[in-house]
């Protein structure tokens, strides 16, 4: 249909103009999911109108009995079809209407038509964490089509993660709030997408390793429920009856839980090796604390064992020596530039 500027005669003043509601629904809430003041709309109006017939809500709407024309009316047919105060109520496709918006707009700025009255009514809402589920559909769409992304395995991505955690750390250090939102999706991709490559049969991403399990393929939803079991049961103080006065209450339970949870014979068992040096003393000093193993620090020659007793102390003060050296080694990568008579970086 053509869009005209306005119709071709203005309803009287004192005939009512009645009102067009544009339904919203979101496309990450499964269909037929609709608000009550939605259904109440659909069911008391004159008319109900969708260019789209394959629109997902159309099924849901035929068992509720609502009776829907598929229309496409510009500007000025809309108005017109309210004349006598009747109610249109249009639904709108994934990507809205904007040639429909647009013609209403310049009708009602014209100032030579009585407009029936305009309203958007959400007949669904997005929850906090929608957007993650566009994630996973790119993610799985990307898995798919991407010459590069199909071809990754886990072992393969590895490297990245280590990088982009590297990255996140730098972020937070820096205090740049962009960056950080930026860097926070990068490590949330590697999550995502090894999810995406567990989904598949081999589960190690078909790099050609025969690991035990390598059939026991997961997804993000696995993933995520498991996360959602481990916190809920790490916190009885918040999700039970537990109690817990001090973070340091919370450290403590936290630790014993994993113990029991995984059976690790040893304070030590479950720390990864291969961290940082500084991170690694830290981490087995402050598992010995907790976990209430006397044992002294080995002594010897080198700067090994002396870098060691400081991360231990560090560790008992509630420093982490990793993040203080970091500190102190960007204050000195600042002082060399300043000495070679350049400006800080990102200056």
């Amino acid at each position: 249909m053509t869009d005209h500027s306005e119709p071709t005669a203005t309803p009287d003043a004192d005939e009512p103009t009645g009102r067009i509601v544009l339904l919203t629904t979101s496309h990450r809430v499964a269909p037929g999911v609709l608000s009550w003041p939605a259904w109440q709309t659909l069911h008391a109006a004159d008319r109900v109108l969708c260019a789209d017939p394959g629109h997902p809500q159309l099924p849901y709407l035929r068992e509720a009995g609502i009776e829907v024309a598929f229309e496409s009316p510009d500007a000025h047919a809309l108005v017109e079809a309210c004349a006598g105060g009747r109610t249109v109520v249009v639904l709108p496709g994934g990507e809205g209407d904007q040639r429909l918006t647009d013609g209403l707009a310049r009708l009602a700025g014209s100032g030579r038509v009585s407009m029936p009255d305009l309203e958007l009514l959400p007949g669904s809402y997005d929850l906090p964490g929608a957007r993650l589920l566009d994630l996973v559909q790119v993610m799985d769409r990307v898995r798919r089509e991407c010459p590069w992304t199909s071809g990754q395995t886990h072992r393969g991505l590895a490297k990245y993660a280590i990088e982009e955690a590297y990255e996140l750390v730098e972020a937070i250090e820096d205090g740049d709030r962009e960056e950080l939102r930026e860097e926070l999706g990068d490590v949330l991709l590697q999550v995502v997408f090894h999810a995406r490559i567990a989904e598949e049969a081999g589960g190690d991403g078909g790099d050609g390793e025969d690991d035990e399990g390598a059939d026991e393929a997961f997804s993000i939803d696995d993933v995520a429920g498991a996360l959602v079991t481990k916190l809920i049961h790490r916190h009885p103080h918040v999700f039970g009856d537990a109690k817990a006065e001090t973070p340091e209450d919370v450290s403590a339970h936290w630790q014993r839980t994993k113990a029991v949870e995984k059976r690790r014979a040893s304070v030590t068992d479950g720390i990864p090796v291969g961290q940082p040096g500084l991170a690694l003393a830290a981490k087995l000093a402050g598992r010995a604390r907790t976990g209430g193993v006397a044992v002294e620090l080995p002594r010897g020659e080198g700067i090994g064992y002396e870098l060691l007793e400081l991360a231990a102390r560090a560790e008992a003060a509630g420093i982490d020596p990793e993040t203080a050296l970091r500190a102190a080694a960007r204050a000195y990568r600042d002082a060399i530039r300043a000495a070679e008579g350049l400006a800080e970086p990102g200056e």
